[in-house]
């Protein structure tokens, strides 16, 4: 691996740990998607509160009227009975309980109004919540997507990068072959001609007679041409003889 090789692995391993220390932005969006969630079920939890205060008052009320019912018939009967006084305590209690019942129903309509805020503050944050949620998977998604592409990139780099120093391997090695396949294309050349031996472990006499034989053969035919040339012989059928 060269240097420029080696330099970029260790690059892209500091850049990897980088990534790999920073936060996750995944969890941020789960953290504040949680928070929201629990924000919701509190202003929930207030509405249902709110109902139940304004129940219970409302019942409160009901049992006011019923006492306001109850105090003016015993006034009757006790005016009836001649009894005026029973009548006026009858009646002072009545009208203490018709300004309970006043003090109900105010409360009763500032529950309600204050119900109807928390209901339409309910419905803006559910729809924040479940908008928040839908933006929070297509991001979730888009990160993992472009998490997946740096890492196939970098995947891919270090196997451009080993590609270029298999090549270069390989083109040395060829070199190489090439220049052994010449020098022994040389060395066969030189031992054809004779000016080496034979590294193959022939026997150099039985080399050296061959090498006779064939010089004493080329002298005969010389001989044997010079002697028909002598004689005449074959005169004709050489280039420039007459007939």
């Amino acid at each position: 691996m060269g240097m420029v090789s080696r330099m970029s692995t260790i690059v892209k391993s500091k850049i990897n740990r980088v990534l790999d220390n920073a936060e996750d932005p995944r969890e941020t969006l789960e953290y504040s998607y949680e928070k929201q969630r629990e924000m919701l079920q509190n202003v929930k939890r207030g509405v249902v509160e709110m109902v139940t205060a304004k129940r219970r008052l409302e019942l409160q009320a009901r049992k006011a009227e019923g006492n306001i019912a109850k105090l003016d018939s015993q006034a009757r009967q006790a005016i009836e009975a001649g009894r005026e006084d029973l009548a006026r305590l009858a009646l002072e209690r009545k009208q203490a309980t018709i300004s309970e019942l006043q003090g109900l129903g105010d409360q009763i309509s500032a529950l309600e109004l204050e119900q109807e805020k928390l209901t339409h503050a309910e419905q803006r944050l559910q729809a924040k919540v479940q908008s928040f949620r839908t933006q929070k998977e297509v991001i979730k998604a888009q990160y993992s997507a472009a998490q997946a592409q740096v890492r196939i990139g970098s995947a891919l780099s270090g196997i451009s990068e080993e590609m270029g120093d298999v090549t270069m391997a390989v083109e040395r090695a060829q070199t190489k072959t090439d220049n052994l396949q010449a020098k022994a294309g040389a060395i066969d050349e030189l031992v054809a001609t004779g000016v080496l031996d034979d590294p193959t472990g022939g026997d150099p006499l039985d080399n050296q007679l061959k090498q006779l034989s064939a010089s004493s053969t080329v002298e005969s035919e010389l001989e044997q041409l010079k002697g028909q040339i002598g004689s005449g012989e074959d005169y004709k059928s050489l280039p420039g003889g007459k007939s």
